[in-house]
């Protein structure tokens, strides 16, 4: 249940706290008086559009706290517990909502922010709102299906019907474009052969566009290249040549330890003279390598006229290709997969028709089973929808209308998402009047009324925790405004409920009620809400029945209404 809502620089309120208690809450007050303010704040709080028009005057933000004690089985916790958000069951769900002069607005759930989305995800379990409009909404004929499914807790049939439904169309859609494809002309057969004999002719491999631009700025310097090679051996090939030179070197240490004797290195000087050795070998075998290497290098650069001419002809005629299909060099292999497919699809055509429609038929198949099960579920919910309104009914002075929840079954190509049924609710208000549609049989006070009854009747079945009513008695007064009344009553007997109302009736039946007041202070008008005792409820009902002037008769009537 909803236990306190707080407000700050809504509209006329500046600060407000409100707390509330369960069964049947009612809120009256003069027309203008700001009702509305409040019952825009609740829908702040819940996740409603953020309003900048809702910032108090002179100020820079508006702020809306509600908090909720729902019960443990509450859905709300499965939501919670979806989105990984640990709040222990039993604790208090605090939902708070800002939004700045500027438009941007703020959520949070026991202060953690979260977004505007799944505070609207929480609002909608936690509160039903049901406007003073709703009656109206009733004359949209997609509605009833809506609330039908809804009683009837087909969410599982319903997303089933969805998903075939879009199976079923996505296969049409694909065998509408082989059919257009079928009706291309040879040009465009003629392009994708020709297309995919120039990339075969080409046959490009991966990586080939680096390794080939790689080459051709190798042989753009090979000139320069081979000039530094050639200084470098001539360097080496210089003077009487330190190979030479080495190997007579090492010639005079190999005789040198050869007159130390066999224990020459156990001698230090023998020691010496085997550690130049080495350096001496080493130092002319990398001289040999050194050697070897250049003349390796100066072979390589020896390129044919032609290499540079061929590097540079293929590597352009790559790009060239590349640009053609709009895309990089490395990418062509898949531009030919690409082609080979859409060459297969154009030649294969008849048999990817045939496969098409064989899809067609089976998805729509699946689509038509779907629909028919849900079909049989809603007219068993029906029959129990109409029993439950039609009881609903009698309680608020419409004990003799009938009402009936027509289904009439839709060819599969006339059905949508929702199945194949088109659902209407239809009543008879008076005696010896047909069933017909709610908009041409009803008038507004039963309109009032039925919207009652429906709500009631899916009530009993989705048990919302809090159920909102904006003026639902409107176009009602009397003994019929005294049925609404009860049946809120009654119905607060499962559910917190809060009314908006001008129908004194309505308001006596409630279990507490608070008034809305606007004032003018130094020319600034502002809305209060105060909690009203016995005595001023009193007044206050008195107040709706007579208007400004209140009489003894008026308060009078007010005792009688309050019992």
């Amino acid at each position: 249940m909803l236990t306190e809502l707080s407000i700050f620089d809504v509209v006329l309120i500046d600060r407000l706290v409100l707390n509330f208690s369960p069964g049947l809450t009612a809120m009256t007050g003069e027309t203008g008086a700001g009702k509305s303010i409040v019952l825009d704040a609740l829908g702040l709080a819940l996740g409603a559009r953020a309003d900048r028009a809702l910032v108090r005057a002179g100020c820079e933000q508006a702020k809306v706290i509600a908090v909720f004690s729902p019960e443990a089985e509450h859905p709300v916790w499965a939501l919670l517990g979806q989105r990984e958000i640990d709040i222990d069951p039993g604790e208090d769900l605090i939902l708070r909502r800002s939004v700045s002069i500027d438009g941007k607005s703020k959520a949070y759930l026991n202060d953690m922010p979260i977004s505007a989305a799944l505070l609207r995800e929480i609002g909608t379990l936690l509160v039903e709102i049901h406007g003073q409009h709703d009656g109206r909404g009733l004359m949209d004929v997609q509605t009833h299906v809506l609330a039908l499914d809804a009683y009837g807790g087909h969410e599982k049939l319903v997303g089933t019907c969805s998903e075939t439904f879009a199976a079923w169309r996505k296969a049409v859609s694909f065998a509408d474009n082989l059919a257009k494809q079928a009706q291309t002309d040879e040009s465009e057969h003629l392009y994708l052969q020709e297309s995919a004999a120039e990339i075969d002719r080409l046959d490009p491999s991966p990586g080939e566009e680096q390794s080939l631009a790689a080459t051709r700025q190798l042989m753009m310097q090979t000139e320069k290249l081979l000039q530094d090679v050639q200084s470098a051996r001539q360097t080496l090939d210089a003077g009487p040549g330190l190979d030479a030179g080495l190997g007579g070197a090492i010639r005079h240490l190999e005789q040198a330890i050869s007159r130390l004797g066999p224990n020459s290195d156990d001698l230090p000087i023998g020691k010496s003279l085997a550690r130049s050795l080495r350096a001496m070998e080493r130092t002319l075998a990398e001289f040999e390598e050194a050697n070897s290497a250049l003349n390796d290098a100066a072979h390589d650069l020896i390129l044919e006229p032609t290499q540079l001419e061929q590097a540079e002809e293929r590597l352009f005629a790559l790009r060239a290709l590349a640009r053609k299909h709009q895309t990089s060099v490395d990418q062509l292999p898949e531009v030919r997969q690409d082609l080979a497919s859409r060459l297969q699809a154009l030649e294969n055509l008849d048999q990817a028709q045939k496969d098409a429609k064989q899809k067609v038929e089976t998805t729509k198949a699946t689509y038509v089973k779907a629909a028919a099960k849900l079909s049989d579920r809603r007219q068993i919910a029906a029959k129990k929808l109409d029993t439950a309104i039609l009881a609903e009914l009698a309680p608020l002075r419409l004990e003799k209308a009938k009402f009936r929840t027509a289904i009439e079954a839709l060819e599969p190509e006339a059905g949508g998402a929702n199945g194949c049924d088109r659902v209407r609710f239809e009543i008879s208000a008076n005696p010896g009047t047909p069933l017909g549609p709610l908009a041409s049989i009803a008038s507004g006070g039963e309109l009032s009324r039925i919207s009652l009854a429906i709500k009631a009747a899916l009530a009993a079945n989705s048990g919302p925790s809090v159920m909102v009513f904006d003026e639902i008695d409107q176009g009602v007064g009397g003994a019929v405004a005294d049925a609404v009344g009860r049946r809120l009553r009654a119905l607060s007997g499962g559910a917190q409920v809060l009314v908006i109302t001008h129908s004194p009736q309505v308001a006596a039946r409630a279990n507490a009620q608070f008034q809305i007041e606007k004032s003018e202070k130094q020319g600034t008008s502002r809305t209060d809400v105060k909690l009203l005792d016995a005595a001023q409820r009193e007044e206050e009902i008195a107040r709706m029945l007579a208007g400004a002037q209140i009489t003894d008769q008026a308060r009078e009537a007010a005792r009688a209404l309050l019992g």
